[in-house]
């Protein structure tokens, strides 16, 4: 049988149709034989059976117009036996209605051959796509056995993806699931097993290679469970990405992926407010600076999904203008508008970028941001990060931008660098503006991203290709870690939650031990690399903090994850007192007093406005 499903497949809108039309005449010819006496010869058989063929006729025709027979829907497919269902009752409603008033036949014969004839079209189809999925599953003996963590949809569509795949890479033996109500679930056939606390007696029982973690909403707390289990058990761990990964909501084997430390350590999954995003960013203007950076270019990649009206990159790095303009569009010629070749310290050149492209939206993400280089050239930190801050500011004012949002870090809460002074500078900065401004004016502040460029992961990553050793500061040292993708969808719903004035905290959970991050990469890797602790650098803190002293931890007025911070301004008279060059010293020294006067620890609050406005 299942080696006549493929001749019949390519002929399946010819069949279809006879099958209904016959599915019809039985109906009818069934309910009269039923209904009537089957040896009365005032019987009217040649009635029933041109009402049948009236009938047929007119369902086939109701048909074509939603395409029933030609393909539009998947043959047994919920969206196929509501066509169906529509195509049926509407031509067994027109020739009931019609017999009403002429009555050639009985007038319950029409009324019970339609119900009739949905059912036998319904179970019909059931049936054929039964026979073509178990034509697959036939052949799908060879392969890794695996067990899928995970029975939703992304479960469903995965299993389904792994016995169509033709090279039969994957063969599914069962599913785990904490949830009660889905004990007796089936998915093509594969039952779920038991629970995930079950992972490694089902994993020995039924001689599976590998564990496939299908739940793309899963927290890093249950990733890094699942992944605990599987790798005590002996077995290889497959993962699919988390849903702000995924570009689109359809999942299949091709997604699948070694679990790694994005995982387990992001994975913070934000409840966004896609309305509110599509309204904002929707058929308008959007600017985004820094384009070409880690965070700069992957805010592209996802505002670009909501179709503004025009996307414009602006960064001074050609290199990383070509990188995310092809990432973007698949080609990347930089011969078109949408990539600006501009400095933001440059302020005749911004103004007149702002002022010739009239932007709606400013995401502003241009900063310089490794700790240590700055330390050493604290001027380039006030020349770009609050300098070209106050620039661009000044240049999204004099046209009006709607909504702007400064991206800032959880070094700016207490802090105790030239990087943390720089970047609180560049929120009380942006607060100051949006006192005055027209548009709504605000930072979101947020930890460590992975991944990007220069990141603790990459530095570990290269460590360890190099045969090691990893460099670890302090043993005891923490920090605060989220996924590009999370960050990125932080920072655009902030421009459609936020307030003027205030930073947007995501909840990142607790803190991670960097050394706990170095051993996971090691034991990854299976080399046998040594760890050498370096002390920390003038400027770091052993843990960082995501709100400064005095600031409100608790403020969640929109969203459960969200957190809003109030910050104190800080007018553009003062900031122009500092100086852009000079001694080191002397700079660092000026940014600490602006920040916190009197002090170089980060302990203090920030110093208020009214008295920083009248320093001498």
């Amino acid at each position: 049988m299942s080696d006549l499903v493929p001749v019949l497949r390519r002929r399946r809108a010819l069949l279809s149709i006879v099958y209904d039309v016959v599915a019809w005449v039985v109906a009818y010819y069934t309910v009269a034989w039923l209904r009537l006496d089957a040896v009365d010869a005032t019987v009217p058989w040649g009635g029933i059976g041109l009402t049948a063929l009236a009938t047929a006729t007119l369902y086939v025709a109701l048909a074509s117009t939603v395409r029933l027979h030609q393909g539009r829907a998947k043959t047994g497919s919920l969206d196929q036996m509501l066509m169906l269902g529509m195509a049926v009752m509407t031509a067994g409603a027109l020739v009931f209605a019609l017999n009403w008033v002429g009555q050639w036949i009985p007038r319950s014969v029409p009324a019970g051959a339609t119900l009739g004839a949905l059912v036998a079209a319904a179970w019909g189809r059931a049936i054929w796509r039964r026979m073509w999925e178990r034509d697959l599953d036939l052949g799908h003996g060879d392969g890794v056995r695996v067990i899928v963590v995970g029975a939703g949809e992304a479960a469903r569509e995965l299993v389904g993806s792994m016995v169509r795949d033709p090279t039969r890479t994957w063969r599914p033996v069962g599913l785990l699931d904490d949830d009660s109500h889905k004990r007796h679930l089936r998915i093509r056939n594969i039952p779920v097993l038991g629970t995930i606390d079950e992972l490694a007696e089902q994993t020995s029982r039924h001689e599976v290679g590998t564990v496939v973690i299908a739940i793309p909403s899963a927290s890093a707390e249950t990733v890094d469970r699942i992944r605990v289990a599987a790798l005590a058990a002996g077995v290889a761990v497959k993962v699919l990405p988390s849903t702000t990964q995924l570009l689109s909501h359809t999942v299949g084997i091709r997604d699948l992926r070694d679990i790694n430390l994005s995982d387990v350590l992001g994975r913070n999954q934000l409840d966004t407010d896609i309305d509110a995003i599509a309204g904002y960013l929707r058929g308008r203007k959007v600017l985004v600076t820094g384009a070409g950076g880690s965070i700069g270019s992957e805010l592209c990649r996802q505002i670009h999904r909501f179709e503004p009206a025009e996307l414009m990159m602006l960064d001074r790095d050609e290199s990383a203008l070509h990188a995310v303009q092809l990432s973007i569009h698949g080609r990347a010629l930089l011969d078109s508008d949408d990539v600006i070749l501009c400095d933001i310290r440059d302020s005749q050149a911004v103004n007149a970028v702002f002022a010739s492209r009239r932007p709606d939206v400013v995401f502003h993400a241009a900063a310089l941001k490794h700790l240590p280089m700055l330390e050493q050239y604290p001027a380039e930190a006030v020349k770009t990060n609050i300098v070209g801050t106050r620039t661009v500011l000044d240049a999204a004012d004099l046209v009006d931008v709607d909504r702007f949002v400064n991206i800032s870090t959880d070094k700016a809460a207490n802090p105790s660098s030239v990087l943390g002074y720089s970047k609180r500078i560049a929120e009380q900065v942006t607060a100051d503006r949006a006192r005055h401004a027209s548009g709504t004016y605000l930072s979101v502040r947020f930890g460590n991203v992975l991944g990007s460029r220069g990141s603790v992961l990459t530095s570990f990553a290269s460590q360890i290709a190099d045969g090691g050793p990893v460099t670890v500061t302090h043993p005891e040292v923490t920090r605060f870690f989220m996924t590009i993708e999370e960050a990125c969808q932080l920072v655009i719903q902030a421009a459609a939650i936020g307030r003027p004035g205030e930073a947007l905290v995501l909840d990142m959970g607790a803190p991670v031990r960097i050394l706990d991050v170095a051993h996971q990469l090691i034991e990854q890797s299976h080399l046998p690399i040594s760890i050498e602790y370096t002390g920390l650098r003038e400027g770091e803190k052993l843990h960082e903090e995501l709100f400064g002293d005095g600031e409100p931890q608790d403020v969640r007025p929109v969203h459960p994850l969200v957190s809003h911070v109030p910050v104190p301004p800080m007018s553009d008279e003062v900031t122009r007192r500092l100086p852009v060059q000079g001694e080191s010293a002397a700079v660092r020294a000026a940014m600490a007093d602006l920040c916190m006067p009197g002090t170089r620890s980060g302990s203090g609050s920030a110093f208020p406005v009214a008295q920083l406005s009248t320093r001498k």
